[in-house]
């Protein structure tokens, strides 16, 4: 169905810096066809080819017929761990995310002894490697570690005084671990909404790591764990709201792909109940609460924001304007040239054995965002936090990445 107009390509994040027919969309899906036919083998240069796409959907959301391009490069993905098997580092990532108990464990000690390998530079939220370790080049930023885990500071329900709604929160992997902040303010935020606060601790992580290396193991487990787990409350909560752009796609539109495809047809009515109920934060905050309007009577704070539309949000489910809306009520937002241009984050493939990757794309939309007149850049997904506050730092731009409901959470408690 790829009529070859090109459309896809002027966008493309690895084509961006990667000029080549080869690394295009249009040129991925005839590699695929060309695999799938049995005319090209699956080789180590297709699979090196195959993973250097960043799946940021744009090429999907411009593809006049809307061509499910990353959905095929992620079953490809599948294949080539089969044939070549996963790296034991991820392997082992992998396995944190199934079991709540180990990530726990290896977090507490990432905590307690950060310090010893990593310099920790607390206004950046981040840590630098201070040595060269292998993957990791010293002088690299990556999201310090927390003393307690976001679903362990808090109780499991938080009852409001005269609730008015009852949301459950799905916290995401690095919100929960390193950006705890994120959560604390979410938390702060209901409260001063009046709503019912329901914080499902057996959560496990949404899968996203995984799918987006071809681990489909794993990505069924956890598919079938949370679907499962979220049917047990359901019916009890009028949300299930996520601070996490990937996060909220992969539960929403990864799911329904996945299932449709490789499971059982009980298993996607059982998830389209659960995702009805699934939203991102501010996408909910504004449509569903009063908070504008309680925003408009606070006072303007004196930051200067400038604003990334991540990809999993901007471009999968066109969430834009909400967080423009709500966080133009206490700052002003000055616009950057192109706040849809993908960060370069891509996915653990990308942030390992192909970090080059990451680090020409990243500088690139570094560039975009040291040219705003501003003192903080926001976006509602900490893929691209830790991706941009690196990026930044090399670029030698003194922004600091604040996530939009820390920012709003700031203005409430402002007196």
């Amino acid at each position: 169905m790829c009529i070859k107009c090109g459309k896809c390509i002027p966008g493309c994040t690895i084509h961006r810096i990667n000029p080549d027919e080869t690394t295009s969309p249009r040129g991925f899906l005839d590699l695929l066809k060309g695999v799938e036919e049995g005319e090209i083998e699956l080789d180590k240069n297709a699979k090196d080819i195959f993973e250097s796409c960043f799946l940021c959907n744009q090429c999907v959301e411009v593809c006049p017929n809307s061509l499910p391009t990353d959905f095929m490069i992620e079953n490809v993905r599948k294949k080539i761990a089969d044939k070549y098997g996963i790296a034991w580092f991820k392997r082992a990532f992998f396995f944190l995310l199934k079991h709540r108990w180990a990530y726990d464990i290896v977090s507490k000690l990432g905590f307690m002894f950060q310090t010893c390998g990593f310099k920790i530079e607390a206004e950046k939220n981040a840590m630098r490697s201070r040595f060269n370790i292998p993957m990791l080049k010293k002088g690299r930023l990556l999201p310090s570690m927390k003393q307690t885990p976001f679903l362990k500071k808090y109780p499991e329900k938080i009852p409001a005084k005269n609730p008015k709604k009852r949301v459950a929160i799905f916290i995401g992997c690095m919100a929960n671990y390193n950006y705890t902040e994120v959560g604390d303010a979410l938390v702060s935020i209901l409260k001063f909404l009046d709503i019912d606060i329901f914080i499902p601790k057996k959560q496990l992580c949404c899968g996203a790591p995984a799918y987006f290396t071809g681990d489909f193991k794993t990505v069924e487990d956890l598919i079938r764990y949370n679907i499962e787990y979220f049917e047990s409350f359901i019916d009890e909560v009028d949300a299930i709201i996520v601070p996490e752009a990937t996060c909220t796609a992969m539960l929403k539109k990864d799911y329904e792909e996945y299932i449709h495809a490789h499971m059982d047809e009980n298993w996607t009515k059982r998830h389209q109940k659960i995702k009805a109920k699934i939203f991102g934060t501010t996408e909910w905050l504004y449509k569903h609460t009063d908070l504008k309007e309680k925003l408009a009577n606070k006072k303007k704070q004196p930051e200067v924001i400038t604003y990334h539309n991540s990809c999993h949000f901007g471009r999968v489910f066109n969430i834009k304007k909400e967080p423009r809306n709500l966080l133009t009520q206490v700052y002003q937002i000055n616009e950057m040239s192109d706040p849809d241009m993908c960060c370069g984050f891509g996915g653990i493939t990308i942030q390992t054995e192909k970090f080059d990757l990451a680090v020409k794309a990243g500088q690139k939309k570094a560039e975009v965002i040291k040219a705003v007149d501003a003192d903080i850049v926001s976006a509602e997904c900490s893929a691209c936090r830790m991706q941009i506050t690196e990026q930044l730092d090399k670029a030698g731009d003194n922004k600091i990445f604040k996530h939009p409901l820390e920012l709003i959470a700031k203005a409430i408690e402002k007196k």
